[in-house]
C-alpha cells in the first residue's frame, strides 16, 4: 500500500508554491541509497519510481533531460543525477545532501567488508565464499555488455567502434583514456562526414497533465539559482579543486610524496575523470594498474571487490574503496595495518567522488544550452559504443583469471596477449560461471538472487571438496 502523498506533493490551485523541505528530501534520498542495489539502471529506475512516480517532484522530460546531462559526465551517472535533482530543488546543500546519502550506505557496508576480507579472507568459509561470488560476478559483467550493447550498437559503424576499442585494449594495450577520447574524437568528426550513422538525439515532451513540485517552484520564481553564471561557476571550480587536492597535498606533507596514501591520491584522481560509460568501463583499467603496474592486489582479489560491490547499495565505482583500502592495508608506514587502510579507503573515495559534485555544480546551468547539440550527441554515441568493447574486455579479463589458475602474458611487438594455461583450468569455476550465466539470460533471475545462491553453491563445493 502507497501512502498519500504529502502536503507538498499535492497540486492545490491558487495557492503559492509549497517546496519539499530539505528534512523531508534527506529520508528520500537516504532511502533511495539504503535501497540503491543492482548498480546504474536499478538505481535509476528507482529514482525515477520515487521522485518522477510517487512523488511527483520532477516531471519525466526534465528527469530524462538531467540523466542525458550525468551521462555525458564521468562518473556514476546515478549519484550524479541525485546530486543534480537535489540542487535543482534544494541549492548546493541539496545536491550535496542528496549525492552524499546516495553514497553512504554503500561507503560504509564497503568498508566493513574490507576490513573483514583483510583479516580474516584466510579462513576456508570465507574464501568458499568468494569462490561462488568470483563466477557470478562473471556472469554480471557479460550482462552488462548485452544490455549496453543492445542500446549501443544500432549500425556497423557502432559495432566497428566497439571492435576497435577490445582489440585495442585486448591485443595492443593502449591506455583506457586514449580509447574514449578516440571514441569521441570519431563521434564529433563523424556525425558530420556519415551524418545517418548518428541518430538526433531526441527530446521528450513534459507532460502537463499534473504540475510537480519543480513546475510549482519555476511559477514561484524559486529556480533562480540554476541560472548559469560564469562568476559563480569560476567560484564553484575553485572551490571544488582546492577541496579535490588539498588533502592530497596534506598527506604529502605528512607521510611524504612517495606513500601509497598520495600515490593513491593521484592515480584514483585520474580515474575520475576518465570514468566515461560508468564502473564497468573503467575497470578494467583501474584493474590492469591495481594488479600490474602498483602490485596493490592479486587478479583474483580485484574479482572479490567487483563482488563485494555488487552486494552493496550505492555506485560500483565504489569498488575503488576496497582497492584503497587493500593498498594501504598492506603498505601501512607508519600507521598500523587497519589505520592506513581506512585512510585509504577515505582518501580514494574522496578524491573519485569530489569531481561529480563539480560537474554538477559547475555544469548543471548550462545543459540547456547543451540539450539537442547534435555534436555532443554522436560524440557520446561513439563513447557509449567503445564502451561496449571496453566491458568485453573486462569481462574477458575477469573469465581469464576466474576460471584459469594460470595467465601467462606474452608480448609480440605491440602486440601484447593474456595467454590462459589450458591445463590449469578450474571445472568447478567454469560450471558455476555457466550456471550464473543461465540463471541470469534464461531464467532472468535477479542480480542479489544470483549472488547469493552462487555463493552458496560455491561455499558448499569448496568446503566439501
Amino acid at each position: 500500500m502507497t501512502s498519500a502523498p504529502t502536503r507538498a506533493e499535492q497540486p492545490v490551485s491558487g495557492q503559492p508554491v509549497c517546496a519539499v523541505s530539505l528534512g523531508e528530501a534527506a529520508r528520500v534520498w537516504a532511502k533511495i541509497g539504503l535501497l540503491g542495489f543492482g548498480g546504474p539502471a536499478a538505481q535509476v529506475a528507482l529514482m525515477h519510481a520515487e521522485l518522477v512516480v510517487r512523488r511527483r517532484w520532477i516531471d519525466e522530460a526534465r528527469f530524462l533531460h538531467a540523466l542525458n546531462y550525468c551521462m555525458l559526465l564521468p562518473g556514476p551517472e546515478a549519484q550524479q543525477l541525485a546530486t543534480y535533482i537535489g540542487w535543482l530543488m534544494h541549492r548546493t546543500l541539496g545536491g550535496l545532501v542528496a549525492g552524499l546519502l546516495f553514497v553512504l550506505p554503500g561507503f560504509v557496508a564497503i568498508l566493513g567488508l574490507s576490513v573483514a576480507y583483510a583479516m580474516w579472507r584466510e579462513l576456508p568459509a570465507v574464501a568458499a565464499l568468494f569462490f561462488g561470488l568470483k563466477a557470478a560476478v562473471l556472469a554480471v559483467v557479460i550482462e552488462a555488455v548485452k544490455r549496453i550493447g543492445k542500446r549501443a550498437l544500432r549500425n556497423r559503424l557502432m559495432y566497428g567502434l566497439a571492435a576497435a576499442a577490445f582489440v585495442a585494449l585486448f591485443a595492443f594495450d593502449v591506455p583506457f583514456p586514449l580509447v574514449i577520447v578516440a571514441a569521441g574524437v570519431t563521434g564529433l568528426v563523424g556525425h558530420r562526414l556519415v551524418p545517418t550513422a548518428f541518430a538526433a538525439p531526441v527530446k521528450v515532451a513534459a507532460t502537463a497533465d499534473q504540475a510537480t513540485v519543480i513546475d510549482r517552484m519555476a511559477t514561484a520564481d524559486a529556480l533562480r539559482h540554476t541560472q548559469p553564471s560564469w562568476r559563480r561557476a569560476l567560484v564553484v571550480a575553485v572551490i571544488c579543486g582546492l577541496l579535490w587536492a588539498v588533502p592530497v597535498v596534506v598527506l604529502a606533507l605528512v607521510f611524504g610524496g612517495g606513500s601509497v596514501f598520495v600515490t593513491e591520491g593521484v592515480f584514483f584522481s585520474k580515474t575520475a575523470v576518465v570514468t566515461f560509460g560508468g564502473a564497468y568501463a573503467v575497470l578494467a583499467y583501474i584493474a590492469q594498474q591495481a594488479v600490474d603496474t602498483y602490485g596493490w592486489l592479486q587478479p583474483g582479489e580485484m574479482v572479490d571487490g567487483l563482488g563485494l560491490a555488487e552486494t552493496t547499495p550505492g555506485p560500483l565505482i565504489m569498488v575503488v574503496q576496497f582497492v584503497g583500502f587493500l593498498a594501504a592495508f598492506r603498505q601501512p608506514g607508519m600507521l598500523s595495518p587497519l589505520g592506513a587502510g581506512v585512510l585509504g579507503s577515505l582518501i580514494t573515495v574522496w578524491v573519485t567522488f569530489v569531481p561529480c559534485f563539480a560537474w554538477i555544480f559547475i555544469g548543471a546551468p548550462y545543459i540547456e544550452a547543451m540539450r539537442g547539440n547534435r555534436a555532443l550527441h554522436a560524440a557520446l554515441s561513439a563513447i557509449t559504443a567503445a564502451v561496449v568493447g571496453v566491458i568485453l574486455n573486462l569481462s574477458l579479463w575477469f573469465a581469464l583469471h576466474v576460471v584459469f589458475a594460470r595467465v601467462d602474458e606474452l608480448d609480440w611487438g605491440p602486440l601484447h596477449l593474456s595467454v590462459p594455461v589450458l591445463a590449469s583450468i578450474d571445472v568447478a569455476a567454469a560450471a558455476l560461471a555457466a550456471l550464473a550465466m543461465v540463471a541470469m539470460f534464461r531464467w532472468h533471475w535477479s542480480l542479489p538472487k544470483t549472488l547469493g545462491i552462487c555463493a552458496a553453491i560455491g561455499a558448499l563445493v569448496r568446503l566439501v571438496a
